[in-house]
């Protein structure tokens, strides 16, 4: 990557090309310069080394280009040596020959930044991605192309795939951003995902991936392909595995290539509706051990840092913060435990990776669920062990090599000199954090808000008429979220109830996502689908007159799907329409005539920006108000803090800040627990000016913008939950060479607590030994609480950027001997700036 290696690679050129296949040959001959990537069964080679890789996917779109270069340098602070990224035809695209490359979809400079930061790229290009993004990363106009078969063995496709492909190849290519060119970039992805179709597509899918390997080998792009989610791939391209555990649940059958993880998931990405999905630190943590211990030598991180789905990218009812439980959440702040947890499991293995590439590996049972895979070099004295308890919630003791060892359940142990214990995946050592949210001052300042209320149409002031309701992608191209259906009748008095209290219902069978009602002008309600469940039925009792009434129905696609074989096909929109409870019975309005008009008024001039709000008439807000665009202005809070909307008294709608899509919120579909599956949305500050923010809001339903909160948010509250009976984990170590060297035998606990950068622990909010209870943020004392803990903890730790806490009974003057107790330590603490003045 660097002139240095390059110049290194040139004396080795000729050795190596022994060594290449043909298609790295090719590239090898042709460039002449950069590095040489291949692979055995062992691992990826550069320049003819084995390496391992520790990658996390990082999307540009999801990020501004300004938070970039931390979010790779804190990626980089965690242990990792490479970043994956998808490519993203569809934003990339929009409309066929029209292309997009600025800003945060400025792939060619997002690519550099990672060289900048001395690391290796990984570049999904697809072009499907699935990613939870709209359609899947395809653009809709594929969708409009005669007989187009998506994913198949079908010309039409394979045309248009292989053109973008080669398109974005060559656009690396004129920037140098191969390996083989001097670039970050050591391996490309073709397809994605493609099993979970295959059997759609029956034998014309194994004659596709054959086709779409060829195509992509033959860009002679000097670095190996892969195919992702399989277990064999075509030729030289390499099969890798996507899921929860792949050490466990996936067999690579082509044994002449390297065990790649390419998707271990951090956590599950959420649709609205979705309770908070968790995976925890030790979980991921024993996955990746596993995978190791069998072979593996590459795991990617899905994700690293989700980031957000800004505008209308986000796939079919998926939130817009994208993987807020990654190792960085939604705002590019480190989780503690899960960051710092992996953080030293990257580093301990790379310590020791001459061994665990190198030497032979062996493995053995232990016992049942207990294993043993070892990696050993003996002529240079280098031994590294995996020990592996797979029982579920028995802890247990093994011997190995004649020396007894404590594994607990779920988890592996990593033995360096096949003797020593440095790392267990269930013990964890780092510090935990909670987030904290803060409303700024600026919230009440000046919050003067104005509105503009969409008109509602009428069949006669439409222009697009049909018999039947239109199919609602056919009519919005996926320009739009919105479609507007209109449809008009006449009643007679016979027709209408008899009894004062007997109201018709208005009954409509949709196939889009949601549905607000409106008869004679009058909001009768909305109505959704799920994630889950295609499709709803929207019922809702209206008031109907004699003469002329009108239906009006705004239709709403929360993203296109972005998965499955029958891409192409999926529908939406208005499938059945009735009048429900008229005294002459059922009125079928489905083949009535209906007027149609896609997007909003609002949308259609831009008043969501300073250019184009000046084409409406603003006037005061009021609340409640269906269909109604509301817009204040605000300035920047103080500081550097995370800036993010608080929802919560709004339903469902846009934001748009400065002009910018901020992305869609639903805080009116509520959890099974009764909240919303999010109500804070990320306003990036690279969007934000000092003074007078345009903050334009979209409300279909009824919300009151005079709630909306401009909060900030800190990871300000840090703890440690550790026990004394815990065997401690060797912090005593250090590298020298190729080896981990035992500088010292100490086998205390301790806990380290680290404020962030600037910072100092202001304030210690919890404290106990003993057996507290609960998680960081929310401890309570148990039946052995100790209460001078809490001074021991302020003497040791206030007022310093970092603090450590042996944990020991002895320290906080405890009771080792109380029935109940767990011998644990739980501390939390408050950091924050330096009050002026003091």
């Amino acid at each position: 990557m660097t002139a240095v290696r390059a110049a290194a690679v040139l004396v080795a050129a000729a050795a190596l090309a022994i060594l290449l296949p043909g298609w790295a040959a090719a590239a090898w001959t042709l460039t002449k310069k950069g590095s040489i990537v291949t692979y055995d069964a062992r691992s990826l080679m550069i320049d003819g080394r084995r390496n391992l890789f520790f990658s996390g996917a990082i999307h540009y779109p999801r990020s501004p280009p300004e938070l970039w270069p931390k979010l790779i340098e804190r990626a980089k602070e965690g242990g990792l040596n490479t970043i994956e990224t998808y490519v993203f035809w569809n934003a990339h695209e929009p409309e066929k020959g029209k292309y997009n490359f600025e800003g945060r979809l400025d792939l060619i400079k997002y690519l550099k930044v990672i060289q900048d930061h001395d690391m290796y790229a990984v570049v999904r290009i697809g072009p499907f991605i699935q990613a939870e993004w709209n359609h899947g990363g395809l653009p809709y106009w594929l969708r409009e192309i005669d007989r187009i078969i998506f994913r198949a063995n079908n010309d039409a496709y394979k045309k248009e795939m292989e053109r973008f492909v080669r398109f974005i190849v060559q656009k690396l290519k004129d920037a140098e951003l191969f390996a083989s060119q001097g670039g970050p970039v050591i391996l490309t992805q073709i397809e994605n995902e493609y099993g979970n179709i295959k059997k759609d597509h029956k034998t014309d899918g194994d004659k596709y991936l054959e086709w779409a390997a060829q195509m992509a080998l033959s860009t002679q792009t000097g670095v190996p392909w892969i195919m992702c989610k399989q277990s064999s791939a075509p030729g030289e391209v390499i099969p890798t595995c996507n899921g929860r555990h792949c050490g466990d649940t996936w067999t690579l059958r082509d044994k002449d290539k390297p065990m790649l993880w390419t998707e271990n998931w951090t956590a599950q990405f959420r649709a609205y509706g979705d309770q908070v999905a968790m995976r925890s630190a030790e979980d991921i943590a024993y996955a990746v051990l596993r995978f190791f211990a069998k072979g593996g030598s590459m795991v990617n991180y899905y994700m690293y840092h989700g980031g957000t789905n800004f505008g209308r990218t986000g796939a079919s009812y998926v939130l817009t913060g994208y993987y807020d439980e990654a190792p960085m959440d939604e705002y590019g702040m480190c989780k503690e435990p899960k960051f710092g947890h992996l953080r030293d499991l990257h580093n301990v293995i790379r310590s020791y990776q001459k061994a665990f590439l190198m030497g032979e590996h062996s493995s053995e049972m232990l016992g049942h669920g207990y294993e043993a895979h070892t990696f050993e070099l003996p002529e240079d004295k280098l031994c590294l062990s995996f020990l592996s308890n797979n029982n579920t919630g028995e802890d247990g003791t093994v011997i190995f090599r004649g020396e007894k060892h404590y594994v607990p359940s779920r988890s592996v142990s990593i033995l360096v000199g096949c003797k020593n214990v440095v790392y267990n995946t269930k013990r964890v050592f780092v510090q935990h954090s909670e987030r904290s949210f803060h409303t700024s001052e600026v919230t009440s300042k000046n919050n003067l808000w104005e509105m503009f209320s969409e008109a509602v149409p009428k069949y006669h002031t439409t222009k697009i008429r049909a018999k039947e309701p239109l199919e609602q992608y056919n009519q919005t191209k996926d320009a739009t979220d919105y479609l507007w259906y209109t449809t008009s009748f006449r009643l007679e008095s016979d027709d209408l109830p008899f009894r004062g209290d007997i109201r018709p219902v208005l009954q409509v069978k949709s196939s889009a996502h949601s549905m607000i009602g409106f008869a004679n002008d009058a909001f009768v309600g909305s109505g959704r689908g799920s994630k889950q469940v295609k499709g709803f039925m929207f019922e809702r009792p209206v008031d109907l007159k004699v003469g002329v009434n009108h239906i009006t129905l705004l239709s709403t696609a929360m993203g296109m799907k972005d998965s499955g074989g029958e891409l192409a096909e999926v529908k939406g929109g208005i499938q059945e329409c009735l009048i429900q409870g008229l005294n002459t019975g059922t009125l079928d309005l489905q083949v009535n005539g209906w007027g149609h008009k896609a997007a909003l008024e609002g949308e259609e001039k831009e008043i969501y920006s300073e250019k184009g709000m000046g084409k409406v008439q603003w006037k005061p807000a009021q609340n409640d108000k269906p269909t109604t665009w509301y817009k204040r202005y605000f300035d920047e809070p103080d500081g550097d803090d995370i800036v993010v909307l608080d929802m919560s008294s709004m339903g469902k709608g846009m934001i748009f800040v400065n002009g910018e899509g901020m992305g869609r919120y639903w805080v009116s579909y509520r959890t099974l627990a009764g909240t919303p599956s999010q109500a804070l949305y990320h306003i990036p500050r690279p969007f934000l000016k000092p003074k007078g923010n345009l903050l334009v809001v979209f409300e279909e339903e009824l919300g009151k913008p005079g709630g909306i909160l401009v909060q900030t948010v800190t990871r300000d509250d840090i703890c440690v939950l550790l026990s004394e009976h815990n065997p401690a984990q060797i912090k005593t170590w250090d590298t020298q060479g190729d080896k981990i060297k035992l500088i010292a035998e100490d086998h205390n606990t301790r806990g380290t607590l680290t404020c962030p950068p600037k910072k100092t622990i202001q304030e210690v909010v919890f404290a106990s030994f003993g057996n507290p209870e609960g998680m960081c943020g929310n401890f309570t004392v148990g039946t052995c609480h100790t209460p001078n803990a809490k001074q021991v903890v302020e003497k040791e730790c206030l007022g310093k950027p970092s603090c450590v806490l042996t944990v020991d009974h002895t320290v906080y003057g405890a009771d080792i001997n109380c029935q109940s107790t767990t011998a644990t330590l739980g501390v939390q603490v408050r950091c924050g700036s330096e009050k002026k003045g003091a």
